[in-house]
C-alpha cells in the first residue's frame, strides 16, 4: 500500500509513539534549532504533520463507529449479535470500555474488526423459520393406459385361443385389449381446489388383422367420461360425475375386481379423514344392456301415417345401482398394515311392458331389486409389495346375476328373486431377492332364480400360482400352473317310462383342468412382479378331462383335443395417468 495514503505504514511511523519527523525528535518544533535544516526540512515536515492527521483520523473513526448502535434506538445492539440477548446497560458499558484508537496497531485492527461485525453477523445469523407452502398437484394433460398385445397359435398352426372353464381364470392366454387414458388436471389457486376431466377408452379384439374387412369395423366403448373435483369446501372432500369405471382392489393373475366392479353413468362422493387411512364413499348411477330383459324396439307407423316405419321402444328401462364403501387401515410396524374395507351395493329396476311374439299382445314385467353385501381383509407389508387381499362377496336378487345380466332363468313371478351368488376370493404377492411369488383363486357358488337344478347353476374354483425367478434385474423366467374344476346342473332328457325313477332326476356334470406354462420374460422398468411393460414368450399346456371336453359344442376342437397348447408373444403395459389421483 502507498505509504502517502495509510500513514501506519509509513517508515516515520511510530505504533507506540505517534508520529516522528526525520531528525527522530517526538516534537517537530526542533526544526527551529537548526536554522541550516529549516529550508531542505520545512516542506517534509509539514507533509509529516499532514499525513499524521490523516493517520489518527483513520484510526479513530473505525473506533467511533464499533460504539455506534445500527438502530435508532440508543443502547440497542445489532440484532443476531451477542450483545443482543443482554441488557441496554450491558451494550453501554461495552462501548465504554472498548480500546481508544490511540491504543497503537492493536487498537486499529480490533477496531476494524469491531466495525465488520455489525455488517457481517447478519448475514451468517439464523433467520426466523417461515411456513413452507403446501406442495399444490400439478397442473396439465397426461396420457396413461392400459393393455397387451397377444400373438399365439396353438399346435397346429391355428389361432391361439382362451382355454379356461372358469368364469375368472389365467390372464396368460386373454386376447388384444387396449385401452387409453387422456386426463385434464387443474389446482384452482382461488379455491384449493382440484379437478381431474378423465377420458377413457377401449378397444378390444378383434382388431385390424382380424377384422379388416370394409369398412373397417373397431369394437371400442367408453369407459370413463368424468369430472372429479377435490377439497373444494372441505379439505378431504372429493365428488365426481359422469361415466365412470369404479371399482377397488384387483386380483392381478386372474385379471378381476372380486368385491367392487362397477360400471355407471351417475356421480358419486368420497371423503378421507386426516389421516388419510379412512375413507368413506357412496355412489350411483344408471346403465342398461342391451338385452330382451331391458330393451325391446319394434317397427310402428310414423305419425300421421307418413310412408315408412319407425322405430319405437315398447320396453325401455334401466338399472338403477349405488353403492356404499368404507374402508380402514391400522399401521403395523414402520410401514406395514391391515386394510379392512366393508361393501355394498343396491340394484333397483323398474316394471316395465313388452310384447310377446304374437303381434299385439304384451306382457307386464314386474319391478325387480338386488344387493351385495361384502368385506375385504389385506395384510400388507410395504416393502418388496409383499400382500395378501382376502375377499368375500355375497348377491341376491338381480345383483347375482352382475351389473349387465339378465335374469335368463326369472322366478315364477318373473323377478329375479331367489337367486343368489357367493364368492370367496384371494390374491397376494410376495418378492425377495430374486424370487417373486404370485397366487390367486376363487371359489363361487351361483344359482339363478329358477327352481330347476339346470346348467347355469354351478359351483366353480380355481388356483392358480405363478413364481418369477429374476436373472437379472430386467428379465427372468416365470412359471405359473394353475388347476380349476367345475360342477355344473344339467336338466335330463324326458324322462323314459321304462327307465329307473332315479334316472329320471336331474343330476350334474363335472369339469376339471390342469395347466402349465413356461414363460421368459423381460421387465424393461426393472425386477417387479407388478412392474410394466412386460415383454413375455408363452409357452401353456393344458389337460382337460372328459368332462371339460363335453362343455364345447360339437365339432369344436376344443370338444376333441384333451391337450392344447398356447404357443406365442405377450406384451402387457401399465402407465399411470394423473399422478396425483
Amino acid at each position: 500500500m502507498n505509504p502517502l495514503i495509510n500513514p501506519c505504514c509509513h517508515p516515520a511511523y511510530d505504533a507506540r509513539r505517534g508520529p516522528r519527523c526525520a531528525s527522530g525528535s517526538i516534537d517537530g518544533s526542533a526544526a527551529a534549532s537548526s536554522t541550516r535544516l529549516a529550508g531542505r526540512k520545512g516542506w517534509a515536515s509539514a507533509r509529516h504533520l499532514v499525513c499524521a492527521l490523516l493517520g489518527a483520523a483513520l484510526c479513530v473513526a473505525p473506533a467511533a463507529a464499533s460504539g455506534q448502535p445500527l438502530t435508532p434506538s440508543p443502547g440497542q445492539a445489532p440484532e443476531g449479535t451477542q450483545a443482543a440477548a443482554e441488557a441496554p446497560a450491558a451494550g453501554e458499558a461495552a462501548k465504554d470500555a472498548a480500546p481508544p484508537a490511540e491504543a497503537g496497531g492493536a487498537g486499529y485492527e480490533g477496531a476494524a474488526t469491531a466495525a465488520a461485525t455489525p455488517a457481517q453477523e447478519p448475514l451468517t445469523k439464523e433467520e426466523p423459520t417461515t411456513p413452507v407452502p403446501p406442495t399444490v398437484p400439478e397442473s396439465g394433460f397426461f396420457f396413461g393406459g392400459v393393455g397387451r398385445a397377444v400373438a399365439a397359435m396353438d399346435a397346429d398352426g391355428g389361432p391361439g385361443r382362451d382355454a379356461d372353464i372358469v368364469l375368472r381364470g389365467s390372464r396368460l392366454d386373454e386376447s388384444t385389449y387396449i385401452q387409453m387414458d387422456l386426463e385434464r388436471q387443474d389446482y384452482w389457486e382461488s379455491t384449493g381446489a382440484t379437478t381431474r376431466v378423465a377420458i377413457r377408452l377401449v378397444v378390444d379384439a378383434p382388431i385390424l388383422h382380424y377384422n379388416n374387412a370394409r369398412p373397417w369395423n373397431i369394437n371400442m366403448s367408453v369407459r370413463n367420461a368424468f369430472v372429479e373435483e377435490r377439497d373444494l369446501g372441505l379439505k378431504g372432500l372429493s365428488v365426481w360425475m359422469g361415466s365412470r369405471l369404479y371399482r377397488g382392489d384387483n386380483s392381478e393373475l386372474l385379471d378381476f375386481w372380486p368385491l367392487d366392479w362397477l360400471n355407471t353413468l351417475g356421480g358419486g362422493v368420497r371423503y378421507d379423514l386426516p389421516s388419510k387411512r379412512t375413507f368413506f364413499a357412496v355412489h350411483a348411477g344408471v346403465n342398461r344392456p342391451l338385452t330382451p330383459y331391458y330393451l325391446q324396439t319394434v317397427e310402428r307407423t310414423p305419425a300421421l301415417n307418413q310412408p315408412g316405419t319407425a322405430n319405437v321402444n315398447i320396453l325401455d328401462r334401466q338399472r338403477l345401482i349405488s353403492s356404499f364403501k368404507a374402508s380402514h387401515t391400522v399401521p403395523v410396524g414402520e410401514k406395514g398394515g391391515v386394510k379392512g374395507v366393508l361393501y355394498g351395493e343396491l340394484h333397483q329396476l323398474p316394471s316395465g311392458r313388452r310384447e310377446t311374439a304374437e303381434a299385439g299382445v304384451y306382457e307386464d314385467l314386474p319391478r325387480d331389486s338386488g344387493y351385495v353385501i361384502g368385506a375385504q381383509v389385506s395384510p400388507f407389508t410395504g416393502v418388496n409389495n409383499g400382500h395378501l387381499h382376502l375377499f368375500l362377496r355375497y348377491a341376491g336378487g338381480l345383483a347375482a346375476y352382475g351389473e349387465f345380466g339378465s335374469p335368463f332363468q326369472p322366478a315364477p313371478d318373473g323377478t329375479a328373486s331367489g337367486a343368489h351368488e357367493l364368492m370367496v376370493t384371494m390374491s397376494a404377492n410376495y418378492e425377495t431377492g430374486p424370487l417373486g411369488l404370485m397366487a390367486s383363486g376363487y371359489v363361487r357358488s351361483f344359482r339363478n332364480a329358477s327352481e330347476t337344478f339346470d346348467f347355469s347353476d354351478l359351483d366353480e374354483g380355481i388356483l392358480v400360482v405363478r413364481p418369477h425367478f429374476y436373472l437379472r434385474d430386467w428379465g427372468g423366467i416365470a412359471v405359473e400352473g394353475s388347476y380349476q374344476a367345475q360342477r355344473r346342473g344339467r336338466v335330463p332328457p324326458p324322462a323314459d317310462p321304462a327307465a329307473p325313477a332315479a334316472a329320471a332326476g336331474a343330476g350334474h356334470h363335472s369339469a376339471s383342468v390342469v395347466r402349465f406354462g413356461l414363460v421368459p420374460f423381460l421387465n424393461v422398468a426393472g425386477k417387479g412382479d407388478f412392474k410394466r411393460p412386460q415383454l413375455r414368450l408363452i409357452w401353456l399346456m393344458t389337460r382337460r378331462d372328459e368332462g371339460a371336453k363335453a362343455l364345447y359344442a360339437q365339432d369344436d376342437v376344443f370338444s376333441q383335443r384333451s391337450w392344447e397348447h398356447f404357443i406365442g408373444m405377450n406384451v402387457e403395459w401399465n402407465f399411470k395417468g394423473s399422478p396425483a389421483f
